[in-house]
């Protein structure tokens, strides 16, 4: 991962717990998730800050996307905020127009139903730059085109 000055992620990125928190969950990462910096996480629960190894915090926002965004750009101060996923997430940011570059990672997996991440995006506008692969994976990355 690139180092960046923030994050925002969904609740389904962070963990599988639905409704109210297990507080003896904190992430999937063990204790020094590869962050390193403040994670501001949806959802719509409330929970304290969690505090890790090698500065990653995590902090849960149940004001909706646009306050998370708010709060990772003041974080990071100037270094740039990564969406870090999952579906929603993503499709929240890409409606509201502050991805500059999206990197998609496909992988031949059947993991069922799923969210479709691009349902509901108003436009795309995204030109592809980058295509590594391997046989397990190919990443596409993305950047916005002249029109988007």
């Amino acid at each position: 991962m690139r180092p960046r000055g923030a994050y925002v992620m969904g609740r389904n990125m962070f963990g599988p717990i639905r409704g109210e928190w297990n507080e003896a969950w904190d992430g999937w990462w063990g204790s020094e998730p590869p962050y390193h910096a403040p994670v501001f996480v949806l959802t719509h629960h409330a929970r304290e800050p969690i505090e890790m190894e090698g500065g990653t915090t995590f902090h849960f926002v149940t004001e909706g996307f646009d306050a998370a965004y708010a709060r990772a750009l003041e974080a990071a101060d100037g270094k740039g905020v990564d969406i870090a996923g999952g579906a929603s997430t993503v499709r929240q940011a890409l409606n509201a127009g502050v991805i500059d570059e999206l990197t998609l990672d496909i992988a031949p997996v059947l993991l069922g139903g799923g969210e479709r991440m691009f349902d509901g995006v108003e436009t795309f506008g995204f030109e592809p730059v980058e295509v590594l692969h391997s046989p397990l994976t190919t990443h596409i990355r993305y950047r916005r085109g002249s029109a988007g």
